[in-house]
């Protein structure tokens, strides 16, 4: 049914390109918001992925490796959102992951905050291999070709990434069996 559609889209039809975006603009939405960690920057960078869907729909010679396709849009999208934020300084923090909620115990509310302060450590490159192997599920192989990098960098990432967020998470276990006073 995606290949037919992005067939249709490819000639022109605005009703295949819209169900296409619709279909792809939450999962989308979900890779950008975990590699930027902010809602707002996320919604811009799936909204210059869609435009740049649009745009380049009948250059996509592969209909069947349209999901793919799309996750490089939004990458390209985030490094692009990633590249202007450090030229111009800006640094925001979104909140909402470390907001408790009433049904949250401490010792939940404490992992996930643990676990987010280790992600957002990492660089936006480490991000975007860890969101696109364990969150979205693609094969290191997929994520070099949307990355357009070697697969043995893909591995590299995923590798020195996670060994970050290990050594994140044991120094903060240790800073809190220390009773949160650091040696």
């Amino acid at each position: 049914m995606v290949k037919a559609l992005v067939e249709q889209a490819q000639r022109g039809d605005r009703d295949a390109y819209e169900q296409l975006a619709r279909g792809a603009s939450r999962r989308l939405f979900l890779v950008a918001s975990r590699i930027l960690r902010d809602t707002d920057a996320a919604e811009d960078a799936v909204q210059q992925a869609l435009v740049a869907m649009w745009q380049d729909l009948p250059s996509l010679r592969d209909p069947e490796r349209f999901d793919a396709w799309t996750y490089r849009l939004v990458v390209r999208a985030c490094r692009s959102h990633g590249r202007r934020e450090r030229r111009l300084g800006i640094r925001v923090v979104d909140l909402s992951d470390t907001i408790a909620t009433s049904r949250d115990d401490v010792g939940h509310v404490a992992v996930r905050d643990q676990l987010g302060h280790a992600f957002d450590a990492l660089s936006q490159d480490h991000r975007t291999v860890v969101v696109l192997h364990h969150l979205v599920g693609l094969p290191l192989g997929e994520i070099a070709d949307i990355l357009d990098i070697p697969y043995g960098t893909v591995g590299s990432r995923l590798h020195h990434a996670m060994k970050a967020m290990r050594a994140s998470l044991d120094a903060a276990e240790r800073t809190a069996v220390r009773g949160g006073q650091t040696a």
